[in-house]
């Protein structure tokens, strides 16, 4: 009897947080992160305007349709926020049951990419369905970050804070291996990068020592100096870097697109040119503006201010990324949201980085900006996850 009364009292001062299974539907979207959706409405919103300014005087893109690519975003977001929402309300351990699922499919993507994908601007990176075109490279960027989190978390049962063993590291490796040498296999150095710092970033978040993390830097810098000397990168790949060094080597190739980013942002000033009047952007002078270089549209037309609020929003992603992860009570919540962070900081830092001139030119998508479908989905299916785990984790302060 006492032991019963005991329980109860402990049940009445720490009542246990339901999950997203036990909660009716409308609570669980009023207990919903707001900053960190608030903060990703806002760059979605920003996407399609500044996608729109960056392709409606462009004729040999449109066809003379100057709001062609703003419909098609409009449904890339529309498409996007139904994923988000479908990740939100489903239970947390189907989330865990269809984890493999997804890791196996992005890995059967990527093996169909090197046999029956579409090559564009060098990598063999697209799917083609009919009308639409899939890039799985995005989504398996989100599959390995739920990958690892699962091996973590099967291996954590029963004690969620030991340490990350030798084991546990390399089963991890393991996991992000295959996807990662297929990816290299395309080749698709950017993703390639934003691969590896995010397991990398897991490994760190998951507890692993300072020697494994040492001796994995090490390989990386490594493996990267075998690729520029030895021969193993294609040449528009190896000019990219060269470019990023001395973009005056050959500024009407490899080194075009770092001028031109720069020219456009610095045409911006403090407060802009202003939508749809950007001298660089209405000229089309930047190359893939309206996907790798979308952040030069939102520094000529909005200038600083508009810039910095794009930095500000995906700075507030990852740090409420940060936050549910240090909330989160279990460890595949925890590792995952970790993760997530991870990725979209390394790769938003990657983007804008380059058109900056301070990264080489890797091809790689601003998250919730740039124009397409495959990056927004996997960033929306990112973002409803770190909501799912928010949901059942502890309240954030």
């Amino acid at each position: 009897m006492s032991t019963m009364v005991r329980t109860a009292a402990e049940s009445r001062v720490r009542p246990a947080r339901p999950g997203p299974g036990s909660v009716s539907l409308w609570s669980r979207w009023a207990r919903l992160d707001w900053v960190l959706l608030g903060a990703v409405l806002a760059l979605v919103a920003l996407s399609v305007v500044l996608v729109w300014s960056a392709t409606a005087h462009r004729e040999e893109l449109t066809g003379g349709d100057s709001s062609a690519y703003l419909r098609r975003q409009l449904v890339n977001v529309a498409l996007g926020l139904a994923l988000f929402a479908g990740v939100v309300v489903t239970d947390h351990r189907w989330v865990r049951i269809t984890a493999p699922v997804v890791y196996v499919a992005s890995v059967v993507g990527l093996a169909l990419v090197l046999t029956h994908g579409s090559t564009v601007n060098g990598s063999q990176s697209w799917l083609r369905l009919g009308p639409l075109s899939l890039q799985p490279s995005e989504l398996a960027k989100l599959a390995v970050v739920v990958g690892l989190a699962l091996v973590l978390a099967e291996r954590a049962q029963g004690a969620p804070r030991r340490r990350v063993d030798r084991t546990d590291v390399a089963v991890m490796l393991a996991i992000a291996a295959v996807p990662a040498a297929l990816i290299l296999l395309q080749p698709d150095l950017g993703t390639m990068l934003v691969l590896c710092a995010t397991v990398f970033g897991v490994l760190a978040v998951s507890g692993a020592s300072a020697g494994w993390l040492g001796g994995l830097a090490a390989a990386g810098v490594g493996l990267a100096v075998v690729a520029v000397t030895g021969g193993l990168l294609k040449a528009y790949q190896l000019d990219r870097f060269l470019a990023f060094v001395d973009p005056s080597l050959d500024p009407r190739g490899a080194g075009y697109n770092v001028e031109q980013a720069r020219i456009a942002i610095g045409n911006g000033g403090l407060l802009g040119q202003g939508l749809f009047d950007g001298s660089q952007t209405r000229a089309g002078f930047v190359p893939e503006q309206q996907t790798d270089f979308v952040f030069t549209v939102a520094g000529e037309e909005l200038g600083l201010v508009g810039a910095g609020l794009v930095v500000v929003l995906l700075a507030v992603v990852v740090w409420r990324a940060l936050r549910i992860a240090r909330a989160s009570d279990d460890v595949f919540g925890r590792v995952a949201a970790a993760g997530i962070a991870c990725w979209l900081g390394f790769q938003a830092f990657q983007n804008i980085g380059m058109c900056l001139g301070i990264m080489p030119v890797t091809g790689v998508p601003l998250p919730f900006v740039s124009y397409g479908g495959s990056s927004l989905f996997a960033a929306l299916l990112a973002v409803g996850l770190l909501q799912n785990i928010h949901l059942r984790g502890r309240p954030l302060r």
